[in-house]
């Protein structure tokens, strides 16, 4: 071909390195240090003494190696196993370049599945697109329909059933209804809903993706996304020992309702408070930083505004910054630096006077939480509303989707 910049060039379809088979080749080779033991200066005496022959003496004759000075049992003995690494290299990299994976993949998959590479390959392809970042369901279907895998094997539709879900993730979605499940499937994989039935049985029993009831519906979700929406950052903990112990670090006795608040917070994935002036609001955020910072919980805390963040800081003694400068806003853009695939790094976000931000705020803050963390909000709805579109705080009360803690005990 004809590069416009470079002129002629060679351009290939396929590339296979093969072995060099000249003393010079390899002498080179060997110098290269692709073998544990030999360096350049072994790399001469070996191809001094055995010439064209060293591969062969290497493999068929190993102990001909101790005929060169310098070589032991010990040195010999690691040529050995270094030569017969890389020979695995090479037939694992040939095996994956013959299938239509090219170099780069097939270094990832070689560096996961290592001796095992090729049992994996011909026995489940589909574990490429779990195993392996970046290589998903429709690469992995490319190379399992090499491997001469029907569209209508039981492996291959098994997969797809998370292929399929994982697609839904891209709208925003944790999990589906079985209903729509499987016609999505069926029409993904091009396969019957008996066989989509059938895998998503099998699924389910091996715990790859959980059933689970919203409602009237069954849904099904990832297990991952299933278990990160559920389980929380800090693990179980005995409320009971735990208000005990705050009520003394603090020397406060809390009132019912606040003991009760924090109990629901310490186990809970999202958390709301919300009441008027004077309710003990901070009181209950203190008592549960002080419990989880004490479980080592990672925590940030921020508000939506300067002097929210501020009032936030001096009451709880924790560092708390603006929303804006919590997600890193980023002028040039107009956007902000933390996001799905740049989240923040905590195990509890706490965000207080939530009635202050609004549907794109919020929807960016969301995004930038880690799966895995927790959420406790913060707010009065009668309090000063968000100056934007929306009113996120009396939405998420009034959604019934989330617990809630409504304080209406006054303490001053």
């Amino acid at each position: 071909m004809n590069d416009r910049t470079h002129g002629q060039q060679f351009k290939a379809r396929f590339l296979r390195a093969s072995a060099p088979t000249t003393a010079e080749g390899i002498g080179k080779y060997l110098a290269s240090g692709m073998i544990r033991g030999i360096g350049p200066a072994y790399a001469g005496k070996l191809v001094g003494a055995f010439r064209d022959s060293v591969f062969e003496v290497i493999e068929a004759s190993p102990e001909r190696l101790r005929e060169v000075p310098g070589i032991g049992p010990v040195r010999a003995g690691r040529i050995v196993a270094a030569w017969a690494e890389q020979k695995m290299v090479r037939e694992i990299m040939v095996f994956l370049h013959q299938h239509g994976v090219g170099t780069s993949r097939s270094v990832r998959i070689f560096r996961t599945y290592g001796a095992n590479s090729i049992t994996v390959m011909t026995d489940n392809p589909y574990r490429l697109a779990r195993d392996i970042r970046d290589i998903g369901f429709k690469t992995a279907d490319a190379i399992a329909q090499r491997l001469g895998i029907e569209k209508t094997a039981i492996v291959r539709v098994r997969a797809g059933i998370s292929y399929a879900l994982s697609e839904a993730t891209g709208q925003g979605h944790c999990g589906l209804p079985r209903e729509e499940l499987v016609p999505l499937a069926e029409k993904l994989l091009e396969v019957p809903a008996e066989l989509v039935d059938m895998a998503l049985a099998f699924e389910l029993a091996e715990g790859t993706v959980v059933a689970d009831r919203l409602g009237e519906a069954e849904c099904i979700f990832l297990a991952g996304l299933y278990r990160a929406e559920r389980a929380l950052p800090w693990g179980a903990i005995d409320a009971e020992r735990a208000l005990a112990w705050v009520a003394a670090k603090i020397a406060l006795t809390l009132a019912p309702s606040q003991a009760e608040a924090v109990r629901l917070a310490l186990a809970s994935k999202v958390t709301v408070i919300t009441g008027g002036p004077g309710v003990g609001k901070t009181t209950i955020v203190n008592a549960i930083l002080r419990v989880l910072a004490a479980k080592g919980v990672r925590m940030l805390l921020a508000a939506p505004t300067g002097r929210a963040a501020k009032r936030m800081t001096e009451a709880t003694g924790l560092e708390a910054k603006t929303l804006h400068r919590l997600l890193e806003a980023d002028p040039g853009t107009g956007g902000f630096k933390r996001d799905a695939d740049n989240p923040l790094d905590c195990d509890l976000l706490v965000v207080d006077e939530t009635s202050m931000v609004d549907v794109p705020l919020a929807h960016a803050l969301l995004k930038a939480v880690p799966d895995g963390a927790a959420l406790l909000v913060v707010g009065d709805v009668d309090q000063l509303p968000s100056v934007g579109p929306g009113q996120v705080l009396a939405d998420m009360i009034g959604s019934g989707a989330l617990p809630v803690v409504r304080l209406t005990e006054v303490f001053r």
